[in-house]
C-alpha cells in the first residue's frame, strides 16, 4: 500500500529534488563560494546607502542611474524613480526579492571596476572564477556593448567578448592553477571597451571557488530505508586524477542543507547508516587533496547531497481541511471529521501503520482585497498590484500571481494594461480565485490637424486637439516664435515649406507627438506703377514701389534714370507702400521734364530673399 496525502507528499518532492549546478570552467565538482560577498548581500533598501569601496576609479553614487563612471548597488532597478531611456530595468540574478546587484555606467576610459583580495589559498589547486554579466541595454538598441576581462594579479586570464544585447544574465568564467607557494591572489573585473553610448553593465553572483574532481555519492541522489532496517552504506566516488591523495570528511546537515556538521571519525571512502528514527537524512562528504588542505575551507571540493527517508513504522497525520477537499491513505480517501487507522506497504516493504486525526471546517469564503494602481500611460507598464488582506480565512495563506507562488505581501510592479488571475489558499485549503484588471487611461494624443498651404506671408493656423490636458509642448524644429501662453492655438508667418512636429506631454506624465506638413507658396505679391503725374492734386503724386505687407518687408533700393542713363533720384532702405519715400518728379528741385524714366529696385520679402525688379515708368505733366 501506498500513503498518498497529496499535501504531504508535494513537501517531500521537495526535498527529495536537491538541484546540483556545475558552473562552467571547471569540469568536476566545486567547493563552497570564497567569496560570500560576491552576490552583494540583501537588503529591504532599494539603494545599498554605505559605499561600498569595491570599484577602483569608479564613484558610488547612491541617486540612480549612475552616470558614466559611476556605479550603485541596488535590489530592483524597477524600483527607480527614473533611469535612461535605452535601459532596460531588471531585479538582482537570484530568488531573493531583496538580493542586491552592482550596475555600473562605464567610464569614458576602459578601465577596472570590481577588485579583491583573497588570501588563505592552496598552492598547486585548481579554482574557478565566474561572474554573472548582464548588458543593461534594451535589445535592438545597438550600442557599446561591454567587454569584460577577468585578471588575476594584474594579468588578464579571460575576456567575455562583447556581452550582447539580450535582456538575460550571462555567466562567464575560467578555471586556473595556483603556483608552488602561492596562496594570496588578487581577483580583478575591468571593462575593456570605452564609455559613450552604451557600454554599461549590471553584475551578480561573483564566485570564486575551489575545483577538483566529479565527487559524487554512489546511487541514486535519494534513498528511502525502513525504520527498523539493515544497516545501509553510503560510498563515495571519485572520478578523475586531480588529487593524488584523496581525503575525505562525512558531514550531515540537521536543517535540510541549509548548515552542515562533521561527523566525528567519518573520513573513510564510506560511511555506514544504523537503524535510527524516521525522517529525513542529509549527508555529503569534503574532499580535498591531502588532510592539510582538507582543513581548509578554501581548498576542498564538496560532494552532492544525498537525501535518505527512513520511513517510519508509524505515522500519525493531523491535519485540517476545507469542506469539499479530502485527505487519501492507499484505496481509501477521507473527506469528514474523525479518526481513522490504516496499514500501508512501501515499495521498500517497510510495513507501516497510519493514524490520521482529520478535522473538516466549512469553507468560510475567503474573500481577498488588493491595491491596485493602474499604468500611468496607455503604453506604460508600471502599474502595481499588492494583496492588502484576507478575510474570513485562517492564516498563513498562500497567493498564485503570475502563475507563480508568491509572497502575500509582495508589491507586483511592472504591470501593463491586463487581467491578472490569481490564487489565494488559506491554511485549511479553502479557496478564493478570480482575476484582478489594470485599466491603462484613455491613450494620450495630440493632433495638428490636416497639412496646410498657405502663400507667402499669410498666416499658418496651428490648432491642437487632445483628450487630455498638456503640460509642456515642445516644437520641432521651434518656427521661431514664442507660443505660450497659448501653445495650443496661435498663429504666425512660416518662411519657407517644413514639417512642424509637436512632442507634448500630459499632466500625467503620458507623451503623445504628431506633426504637419505647411507649405508655402513663393507668391510675391509686388506692385510696380508704369506712370505718375506730379501736380499736386494729391492722386498718384509720386512714384514709389507697392507690396503686400508682410509678404515685402521693405525696399532695400530704389533708382531711377532718365532717357540718357543719368541718375534722377536713389533711395534706400524704405518701406514698401510709402509714397513719402518714393520720387517726387524734382531733379536738383526742378521739375524733371514729361516723358519716360526707367527704374530698379531690390526688394526684401518676409523669407529672407532679396529679389531684383527693373521696368519703365511715364511721369506726366
Amino acid at each position: 500500500m501506498r500513503l498518498k496525502p497529496s499535501r504531504i507528499i508535494a513537501g517531500f518532492c521537495l526535498l527529495l529534488l536537491p538541484i546540483w549546478l556545475t558552473a562552467q570552467g571547471c569540469t568536476g565538482n566545486l567547493g563552497e563560494n570564497i567569496f560570500t560577498e560576491g552576490d552583494f548581500g540583501s537588503g529591504t533598501a532599494n539603494i545599498l546607502t554605505v559605499d561600498p569601496l569595491i570599484a577602483p576609479g569608479f564613484i558610488y553614487q547612491r541617486n540612480p542611474p549612475p552616470n558614466d563612471g559611476f556605479y550603485t548597488i541596488t535590489n530592483d532597478m524597477r524600483r527607480w524613480a527614473g533611469t535612461f531611456p535605452t535601459w532596460t530595468a531588471f531585479a538582482d540574478n537570484s530568488s531573493d526579492p531583496n538580493g542586491y546587484m552592482m550596475v555600473v555606467n562605464a567610464a569614458f576610459q576602459p578601465g577596472k571596476f570590481y577588485e579583491q583580495v583573497v588570501t588563505g589559498l592552496c598552492e598547486n589547486t585548481e579554482y574557478q572564477f565566474t561572474a554573472d554579466v548582464r548588458n543593461i541595454l534594451r535589445r535592438g538598441t545597438n550600442g557599446l556593448t561591454p567587454n569584460v576581462s577577468f585578471s588575476i594579479d594584474d594579468v588578464t586570464q579571460f575576456t567575455t567578448g562583447p556581452v550582447p544585447e539580450n535582456e538575460v544574465w550571462n555567466t562567464y568564467g575560467f578555471s586556473f592553477a595556483t603556483a608552488p607557494g602561492q596562496t594570496t591572489v588578487t581577483l580583478a573585473l575591468s571593462n575593456n571597451a570605452p564609455g559613450g553610448f552604451g557600454n554599461d553593465l549590471a553584475i551578480d553572483n561573483i564566485s570564486f571557488r575551489a575545483c577538483g574532481p566529479e565527487a559524487r555519492i554512489a546511487g541514486a541522489e535519494n534513498i528511502s530505508i525502513c525504520e527498523d532496517g539493515a544497516p545501509t552504506t553510503l560510498t563515495a566516488t571519485i572520478n578523475g586524477d586531480e588529487y593524488d591523495s584523496p581525503a575525505f570528511q562525512w558531514q550531515q546537515s540537521f536543517d535540510e542543507g541549509m548548515t552542515w556538521d562533521n561527523l566525528p571519525g567519518e573520513n573513510a571512502m564510506t560511511y555506514v547508516l544504523d537503524s535510527r528514527a524516521s525522517g529525513f537524512y542529509y549527508y555529503r562528504y569534503l574532499l580535498a587533496n591531502g588532510p592539510v588542505n582538507l582543513s581548509n575551507s578554501k581548498c576542498r571540493v564538496v560532494s552532492n547531497v544525498k537525501v535518505v527517508f527512513v520511513v517510519p513504522k508509524r505515522y500519525e497525520i493531523i491535519d485540517t481541511l476545507c469542506a469539499g477537499l479530502s485527505f487519501a491513505v492507499d484505496q481509501s480517501v477521507y473527506d469528514r471529521t474523525g479518526v481513522f487507522v490504516d496499514t500501508l506497504l512501501s515499495s521498500l516493504g517497510c510495513d507501516s501503520i497510519v493514524t490520521l486525526r482529520l478535522e473538516v471546517v466549512p469553507d468560510p469564503g475567503l474573500l481577498a482585497s488588493f491595491r491596485i494602481q493602474p499604468p500611468s500611460c496607455s503604453d506604460r507598464s508600471d502599474g502595481e498590484a499588492q494583496l492588502l488582506g484576507v478575510a474570513n480565512g485562517v492564516g498563513p495563506f498562500a497567493l498564485t500571481f503570475l502563475d507563480t507562488l508568491q509572497s502575500p505581501s509582495r508589491v507586483f510592479t511592472g504591470l501593463a494594461e491586463a487581467s491578472y488571475p490569481f490564487r489565494v489558499v488559506d491554511r485549511y485549503g479553502c479557496v478564493d480565485e478570480g482575476s484582478i484588471s489594470l485599466v491603462s487611461p484613455f491613450p494620450f494624443t495630440v493632433d495638428l490637424g490636416d497639412d496646410q498651404t498657405v502663400k507667402l506671408g499669410d498666416l499658418a493656423q496651428v490648432l491642437v486637439m487632445t483628450q487630455d490636458t498638456v503640460a509642456s509642448y515642445q516644437y520641432i524644429p521651434d518656427p521661431g516664435f514664442d507660443c505660450s501662453p497659448n501653445c495650443d492655438d496661435f498663429s504666425f508667418i512660416p518662411e519657407n515649406t517644413f514639417t512642424l512636429r509637436l512632442a507634448a506631454v500630459s499632466v500625467n506624465g503620458c507623451e503623445a507627438s504628431d506633426s504637419v506638413r505647411i507649405r508655402v507658396v513663393k507668391e510675391r505679391k509686388v506692385y510696380l506703377p508704369t506712370a505718375f503725374s506730379p501736380d499736386g492734386d494729391g492722386v498718384n503724386d509720386r512714384f514709389t514701389i507697392f507690396g503686400g505687407v508682410p509678404n515685402v518687408t521693405a525696399v532695400q533700393r530704389l533708382e531711377i534714370f532718365d532717357r540718357w542713363g543719368g541718375s534722377v533720384f536713389l533711395r534706400e532702405n524704405q518701406l514698401p507702400n510709402d509714397p513719402a519715400g518714393g520720387w517726387d518728379g524734382l531733379i536738383d528741385g526742378e521739375a524733371a521734364p514729361a516723358g519716360a524714366y526707367y527704374f530698379t529696385a531690390e526688394l526684401l520679402f518676409v523669407d529672407g530673399e532679396t529679389l531684383p525688379y527693373r521696368g519703365s515708368l511715364v511721369l506726366v505733366r
